[in-house]
């Protein structure tokens, strides 16, 4: 029988190299992350593996899993021990090879596999690994799956089964991009910054842009693991400005960004501003709802309030549920109530018929992005953007919050603004207009400044968004108002970023 996981064990030992590691902090929310080496070991990743074709089993799914890793030094080895594990739990194993999670999730349809364990790290920096797991396609693990999973794993509670095999599948990538780009090419010649940070985007992203008619400047498309530059994150300020020079140096249309796995796109307009995702998707939405009045849309409670006040969508009788960040939340959340899309601010975007099958795909994304400039040929993706009303909204800031107490903090500042919302308390200078607590807290005052904060589902972080309707000076009053709180708990560290 396989051995329990410890929870730690000193590298360069016997024990290391004899017993599985698996740090119980790494099963998150909807998906799994560790340190390599630090938190997890390779025996611990075979734990996972037999953990997971265990749980399969126990769901009464068909034991057929599709599997692929992204571009880190240390991926395809960890791949292949998942790998060991799912087999000794009597799976069959569809390996697709160097991939980006959507090729995973599109590998369920094409090759009709109902599970996925893609490993990828997705844009955490080097050194992490992980899992995107699901059994029931086109969704992904919640956290009633992955609970399950890490009880069993964690427990030494696997089942170990005969049957299982293994099976390289030969070219699947170019099967996928056929699958992409088995539509018309645009009309409108436009002249598009891929960036890809280094990623595993790099492999494929270009090539999808040229073949849809667009002229690519490709902008870190080599790959390299050590991501000399940056890491492949459409939310990091570097990768943006970097997205920014090369739009304004080659006179391009707009830019289009890929995170480390490609299920994220970022963009960057011909002015060389960049348009956080969430404003994409009110733009998509507009262009979408004018074609389907009374749209269904889904957004993530980081996202601009104006998926809810943009008179445009309001006009075409759209309507917007604000659900929980987190792509396995928004992927159900979205299949679950029949939405055309759903968008999400670290761009995580998810499209069901006519232009998706209901998972996130960046390639998807940009595809969209260019047929939106192409029904507009005589507006640029500035005009657009200018189109919408104006609001004044910050990056995604994200103070260091250790795994073991992240949770705890949050609830305490979901208790706080409760509290003053129930006595009448004011927040920014002004009487709470609402509260959404489905995933932490979004404080929203009287003209419309609203503040959150919530626990990062992959990172030892807390999440603060903040945006005002109004002015640049109500959003960073409402930063001010939001971080008095957060400095009342001693266990919140220095941000990533600030406004």
């Amino acid at each position: 029988m396989f051995p329990k996981p410890k929870s730690a064990l000193t590298p360069n030992t016997y024990a290391y190299e004899s017993e599985p590691m698996v740090k119980a902090t790494g099963f998150r929310e909807y998906d799994a992350r560790w340190l390599f080496e630090t938190e997890i070991n390779l025996m611990g990743v075979e734990a996972l593996g037999l953990g997971l074709g265990t749980l399969i089993r126990e769901f009464g799914v068909k034991p057929h899993v599709v599997t692929g890793h992204d571009f880190r030094s240390y991926s395809a080895s960890i791949k292949m021990a998942l790998v060991n594990g799912l087999l000794a739990a009597g799976c069959k194993v569809h390996d697709i090879g160097l991939a980006l999670t959507p090729m995973a999730y599109f590998a369920q349809f094409a090759l009709d596999v109902p599970c996925v364990a893609m490993v990828t790290a997705s844009h955490n920096d080097n050194g992490w690994t992980g899992v995107k797991m699901g059994a029931n396609r086109p969704l992904t693990f919640g956290p009633d799956e992955i609970t399950r999973l890490k009880e069993i794993v964690l427990g030494g509670a696997y089942k170990q089964a005969a049957g299982g095999s293994y099976e390289f599948v030969e070219n699947f990538p170019a099967r996928y991009m056929a699958d992409l780009l088995s539509r018309p090419p645009i009309k409108r010649k436009l002249k598009v910054v891929c960036a890809c940070g280094n990623g595993t985007a790099g492999a494929f992203a270009p090539q999808v842009l040229e073949k849809i008619g667009c002229e690519v400047v490709p902008l870190d498309c080599e790959l390299d693991h050590t991501f000399p530059k940056y890491n492949p994150n459409t939310e990091d300020m570097k990768m943006l400005h970097a997205m920014r020079d090369a739009v304004l140096a080659s006179k391009a249309d707009v830019a289009l960004g890929f995170d480390g796995d490609g299920d994220r796109c970022g963009v960057v307009d011909n002015e060389g501003e960049e348009i956080f995702a969430d404003k994409v998707g009110v733009m998509l939405a507009r262009d979408m709802s004018s074609k389907l009045p009374g749209a269904l849309f889904v957004a993530d409670v980081k996202s601009t309030g104006l998926f809810a006040t943009d008179p445009v969508l309001l006009k075409h009788g759209a309507k917007t549920d604000y659900w929980k960040t987190g792509h396995s939340y928004m992927k159900r959340r979205v299949n679950e109530i029949g939405a055309v899309a759903g968008f999400e601010k670290s761009g995580h975007f998810f499209f069901n018929k006519p232009l998706g099958r209901g998972y996130d795909d960046g390639l998807i994304f940009a595809l969209a992005v260019c047929d939106m400039l192409d029904r507009n040929p005589g507006k640029s993706m500035a005009d657009l953007k200018n189109a919408l009303p104006k609001t004044w909204s910050s990056p995604t800031m994200a103070p260091h919050c250790a795994d073991e107490v992240k949770y705890g903090v949050v609830d305490a500042v979901v208790k706080h603004f409760e509290s003053e919302r129930n006595k009448g308390g004011k927040v920014a200078g002004q009487p709470i207009r609402d509260l959404v607590t489905v995933n932490g807290v979004r404080v929203t005052v009287e003209d419309g400044t609203w503040g959150l904060v919530r626990a990062s589902s992959n990172k030892p972080e807390l999440v603060v968004v903040v945006e005002s309707p109004v002015s640049d000076a109500r959003m960073r009053d409402m930063f001010k108002a939001v971080d008095a709180v957060l400095r009342t708990h001693k266990e919140v560290g220095e941000y990533n970023q600030k406004i």
